[in-house]
């Protein structure tokens, strides 16, 4: 059995090379294989290729990793196999094989020139590549070579060593405990803000962001479910308790559903300065993405004809803020910059007030979370004192405080909304901002593109008169 993942590197090459070959780790390179490409001229060899196809941007290598499962394979055999498969699944792409006996477990590294030395094409990894290629190559080799499979028969999602060993033997992993408290808590809660108190009631820390992160106290680093199911992103809990939990899960409706804000029809005026300048510019990626101008692409401008979207999405900003001029952008960085000031200093008047209450509402995230330990304390389970103690201590500080206990969780409820809404409003102002910056710096570039176009249209349209 291996558990494989690849990764995209734009870094150095050599480095990627050097960490594969590494003599400590590999016996002195005795376990070490290369597929079209020298042993000490592998780098060399994968740079020329970038040069002589002019593909020297972008990601530099390919680095995949086959872990196997302790005691089950040699590192013999482990080479065997990472060659096999290289030779089947990257037939043409210069690569250095490398087995690593360093750890419990050994483990196979692959790195491999992003361009193919053969053809001159680049290798594109997504979802679909990993599990019908990579994935579906290596448990085919793993069978023949008489190792297990991991996961047959899944539902295509990835999992760590340690997870598939533990729900192999029916034992609960921190995520299944993870994804049965988020469910629950989405049923339960009437609100986001509730939603995060019956989350840390059930004794998990929250980090909020971009991502929201889960982890039980004593864990050093956050679960994110989110990346893998939409249904734990900020937007599909707050659409899961509004609509039911029971209808995404059913795939009666999706998890998140964006919908553009309606806005009434206007005819839209003449544009000058800034969304001038994008007009014309979408129009000539337009005309390019169609092979029609100019008549011959420049690598430059077939990756701006790739960034059309966002150029549309950051055209449709300018016109959705009317900012058609430096002034206006200025004015508009301004206000932004003004509100996001007045929303952080929102946020901090709330955790100071949160600060205050710290001391009560962890008080209550104990009783909720303890309660089981509690009740195996009074049936005569050892092992519990720690945590019957710190029970104990959440109720005395709970009885103490002169508010009910209802009151004080609607209160806690009620200010964790009140700083999730803000988070996203921040979230929001800051991405104005970004936009602002990254339009900035792209005019330049965008009106230079133009002049060179504009320059190369004028001399085919000369050459053509000339010719008649």
């Amino acid at each position: 059995m291996a558990v494989t993942k690849i990764l995209a590197r734009k870094g150095r090459l050599d480095v990627g090379i050097n960490y594969v070959l590494n003599g400590d780790k590999t016996e002195e390179r005795v376990l070490t294989a290369h597929l079209n490409c020298d042993p000490g001229r592998e780098c060399r060899q994968m740079l020329d290729t970038k040069r002589a196809y002019g593909k020297e941007e972008g990601v530099m290598y390919y680095h995949i990793i086959q872990s196997f499962k302790p005691g089950e394979v040699t590192p013999e055999q482990a080479l065997e196999i990472a060659t096999e498969f290289a030779k089947e699944h990257l037939p043409g792409y210069e690569t250095v094989i490398g087995v690593h006996v360093d750890k419990e477990h050994i483990h196979a590294h692959l790195v491999f020139n992003s361009v193919n030395a053969d053809t001159g094409e680049k290798y594109h990894s997504n979802a679909q590549s990993y599990y019908q290629q990579i994935r579906a190559t290596s448990d085919r080799l793993c069978q023949e070579h008489g190792l297990s499979v991991i996961m047959e028969g899944s539902d295509r999602k990835a999992v760590s060593y340690i997870e598939w060993l533990r729900q192999s033997k029916g034992h609960p992993t921190f995520r299944t405990m993870l994804e049965a408290d988020l469910r629950m808590a989405i049923q339960d809660a009437n609100d986001l803000g509730h939603f995060f108190m019956l989350m840390e009631h059930k004794g998990w820390e929250i980090s909020y962001g971009n991502r929201l992160g889960f982890r039980l106290r004593g864990q050093d680093k956050f679960m994110i479910p989110g990346r893998k199911n939409p249904l734990f992103t900020e937007e599909g809990i707050m659409a899961a308790i509004q609509s039911g939990l029971e209808d995404i899960e059913a795939g009666r409706r999706p998890a998140v559903i964006y919908r553009q804000q309606y806005k009434p029809f206007k005819k839209y005026p003449k544009y000058t300065g800034i969304m001038a300048l994008y007009v014309h510019y979408l129009y000539v990626l337009g005309k390019i993405g169609q092979q029609q101008y100019p008549p011959r692409m420049t690598p430059q401008l077939r990756q701006e004809v790739m960034k059309s979207e966002r150029y549309r999405e950051q055209f449709d900003f300018l016109r959705e803020n009317d900012i058609a001029t430096q002034g206006d952008m200025a004015a508009f960085q301004a206000r932004t910059e003004d509100t996001l000031a007045n929303l952080m200093k929102q946020r901090t008047i709330l955790n100071v007030r949160k600060k205050k209450r710290k001391k009560l509402y962890d008080a209550l995230a104990d009783v909720a979370a303890l309660a089981p330990a509690k009740q195996l304390y009074e049936d005569g389970r050892s092992g519990m004192e720690a945590e019957y103690a710190r029970y104990v201590e959440a109720v005395a500080v709970l009885e103490q405080c002169a508010i009910p206990r209802e009151r004080l969780s609607n209160e806690k409820a009620e200010i964790y909304e009140q700083i999730a809404q803000i988070n996203r409003d921040i979230r929001a102002e800051r991405k104005k901002l970004a936009l602002c910056r990254e339009i900035q710096s792209r005019l330049p570039q965008i009106e230079h593109d133009i002049d060179k176009i504009e320059e190369r249209e004028s001399e085919v349209k000369h050459d053509e008169h000339r010719r008649r």
